[in-house]
């Protein structure tokens, strides 16, 4: 039985400004619910129990649960993961009580689960740079070679995330290598190029005959050809992954990967974190720092430099 009022609520996120893809996977997170409540417990949504929220929470932390597409899940959830589903009910069920529609439970009855506190490993500095630098080496295609080259110096450059690259025009770059970004949650904020970075996407510009606006454009596939289609985020992680292999990194390596390897580098040498929330965008500060952990190596030089008998 379908969840009631849906409609409404995604159209209630719309016209706060969320974005399609903000909208699209609140969207895909409540379907999740909605088949669970169908097809395990078989009631409908106005029996829903706080018992039933807890056996959620059961089923997502599950291998057995079934993703939005029907298919079975292929590895565990992570706890930020099943956090944002829990989100997307909270949200939902406080719509249904904003909007007087009945609804069983209260929002405040939908507890977020305990989030794991894993430290993630980045790749060295030095596999880093040979991992950003290996397009123009181990594709065949010199365009396509000098334009991936581009986009993966210009993610590690700028910390942005993968759909904010994938969206980029050519005139939100200007001649300093500033870029304007509308990022998650439609918030703007600058970031910006290395030289480094912008040299490669200049060169790559210069070999461009399109009257496209997209500043990386795609040449094989559905979308080569089309003005202003995007690359996909499929495609740049594939080759990501396929460089990682061919140049034989033993860690995995994505383009959050690369975002997050911006930011632990940056807050190495020194950078202020109130400075790394801006360029990453995030919210909050507590992002921030739980996103950029404290590496041994920055601990180890912190401890140097500041014990009151180091000497």
């Amino acid at each position: 039985m379908p969840l009631p009022n849906v409609d409404d609520f995604l159209l209630n996120l719309q016209t706060n400004n969320l974005s399609q893809e903000t909208v699209y996977n609140y969207e895909r997170d409540l379907k999740i619910f909605e088949r669970f409540l169908d097809k395990d417990l078989k009631k409908p949504f106005s029996e829903l129990t706080k018992r039933d929220i807890n056996l959620y929470k059961a089923y997502l932390t599950s291998i057995d649960r079934l993703t939005s597409n029907k298919q079975h899940g292929l590895k565990k959830l992570s706890s930020y993961s099943v956090n944002r589903m829990l989100s997307t009910l909270r949200s939902y069920v406080k719509f249904l009580i904003d909007t007087d529609c009945p609804c069983p439970l209260s929002s405040a009855s939908i507890k977020l689960i305990k989030t794991e506190k894993n430290i993630p490993h980045i790749s060295e500095f030095n596999e880093i740079v040979k991992l950003i630098a290996s397009p123009t080496a181990l594709e065949e295609n010199k365009t396509i070679g000098l334009r991936n080259r581009a986009m993966l110096e210009t993610l590690f450059a700028t910390g942005m995330r993968i759909s904010e690259l994938l969206s980029l025009k050519k005139a939100q770059i200007d001649d300093t290598g500033r870029i304007f970004i509308t990022g998650k949650g439609r918030k703007q904020r600058f970031v910006y190029l290395t030289q480094r970075a912008h040299g490669f996407i200049v060169e790559y510009l210069a070999t461009r005959r399109d009257d496209s606006d997209a500043l990386f454009v795609p040449y094989r596939g559905s979308n080569a050809g089309e003005k202003n289609k995007k690359i996909s985020t499929n495609y740049l992680q594939y080759k990501i992954k396929q460089y990682r292999e061919r140049l034989q990194i033993n860690l995995p390596v994505s383009a959050h990967m690369l975002r997050h390897a911006f930011a632990t580098y940056m807050a190495e040498q020194g950078a202020n974190p109130a400075a790394l929330q801006h360029l990453l965008g995030h919210e909050s500060l507590n992002t921030t720092t739980r996103y950029v952990h404290a590496s041994d190596k920055y601990a180890e030089s912190t401890h140097r430099k500041f014990h009151p008998l180091k000497k």
